[in-house]
């Protein structure tokens, strides 16, 4: 199967929501990936478990939900409910984090943990068999619309290495910075899901963008 192409709803026109909801429905577009932040363990606020309940009333596809929250374990029922189908905490938010990702498990969701750019992806491996993605932060998390940090790229290459050596299937995912200018060398480099925000959304043509994202190759699972 094809890599998976996830839009980040964060860069779409919410005075627009259901016209961009509508777009990416009818796109090639895998997974919607929604930034829940708290203006704690990032700096900048974003939308809770209500409005991903609203937008999972719109998506046609799954909610991939990405909490930059702290402690995250006291709300993953709640987004569960709200309608997310993977949910991803980060490493750094996170005390105990095998329990929170059999929480996850537990939920029904699929269980994601992110690593911050500064983070190794070394750190992941008495987990790596029991996590379902990976999300590698190409960009300091918090705002839309920064550079992609090229350091990701042999990143990729060392977490698809630690997946190989355990037989993990986890996927690995990069948000922050994608688009048509790097994203060959992201699946090169083993990704299997690219998150993608101002590149879609600030396109002239998203539908177009997605689809010119998906056609570039790799391979992949999907919920």
């Amino acid at each position: 199967m094809k890599h998976l192409v996830a839009p980040s709803v964060l860069a779409a026109d919410f005075t627009r929501l259901r016209e961009e909801f509508a777009l990416v429905n009818e796109s090639e577009a895998d997974w919607f990936h929604l930034d829940v932040m708290d203006g704690r363990f990032v700096p900048n606020i974003s939308f809770g478990m209500f409005v991903v309940e609203f937008m999972a009333g719109l998506a046609e596809k799954p909610l991939d939900v990405h909490l930059m929250i702290v402690e995250p374990e006291k709300y993953v029922e709640a987004f569960r409910k709200a309608g997310a189908d993977v949910i991803t905490v980060h490493y750094e938010a996170c005390d105990h984090l095998h329990r929170v990702v059999h929480l996850i498990k537990e939920s029904g969701a699929k269980a994601g943990v992110a690593l911050n750019p500064h983070t190794p992806v070394g750190l992941l491996e008495d987990l790596i068999e029991d996590i379902d993605l990976v999300c590698l932060m190409s960009v300091n998390p918090g705002f839309g619309g920064q550079k992609f940090i090229y350091q990701t790229i042999p990143k990729i290459r060392k977490l698809k290495e630690l997946i190989a050596v355990h037989n993990a299937r986890t996927l690995i995912e990069v948000d922050g910075g994608v688009g048509l200018q790097n994203a060959e060398k992201i699946l090169q480099a083993g990704a299997d899901v690219l998150v993608a925000g101002s590149s879609v959304f600030k396109a002239e043509r998203p539908a177009e963008a997605i689809a010119q994202l998906k056609a570039i190759g790799g391979q992949s699972w999907s919920v």
